[in-house]
């Protein structure tokens, strides 16, 4: 997949095998997934298996989740991007595509995740013609739930996970 994006302070490219360590060193942190599902990932090999995976999505739906770099230090800082879901049924969907972001935490409020949003869903509906993009949130995850609205979704409802979690929809219409 060859598809770069620009912000002003961030690129936006596909994930490298390379990216393994940093997403990694996210992705192990608790305080990442405090509001998913409380599983932090536990080695390096299990985050290869994830990059392979969104490397599989790029060929069989030309986008996925992107590694999310800044600029100015050629830092990752986690990834943002669009998936389309066809691997799972969510709040009695599936076959949409989402939109979502996780950041390193020492990244965290500085507006990367509004300024990446931004730029997402600006090439979902201007460039891929997306008609209905979707994002999906922890109801209690205030802080990623005002990006998306300060984004222009619209929140639609709160729905129960099979373990009884309130989760938020939200919704971008073309």
């Amino acid at each position: 997949m060859n598809l770069i994006l620009e912000t002003e302070r961030l690129l936006l490219r596909p994930l490298e095998l390379s990216d393994a360590d940093k997403m990694f060193a996210m992705d192990n942190q608790a305080e990442v997934h405090k509001y998913l599902w409380q599983n932090p990932t536990q080695t390096v090999e299990e985050t290869i298996k994830i990059i392979e995976m969104v490397q599989k999505q790029y060929q069989e739906n030309g986008i996925g989740r992107f590694a999310t770099i800044l600029k100015e230090t050629n830092e990752f800082i986690g990834w943002t991007g669009i998936k389309f879901v066809n691997d799972h049924v969510e709040n009695g969907n599936t076959n949409f595509y989402d939109y979502g972001y996780r950041l390193n935490p020492k990244f965290w409020g500085k507006g990367y995740a509004t300024e990446a949003s931004i730029a997402w869903l600006d090439y979902g509906v201007n460039q891929m013609n997306i008609q209905e993009m979707n994002a999906y949130t922890h109801a209690e995850n205030a802080a990623s739930n005002r990006v998306l609205e300060k984004v222009g979704m619209t929140f639609m409802e709160n729905y129960p996970d099979e373990s009884g979690i309130t989760w938020k929809w939200w919704q971008l219409k073309k």
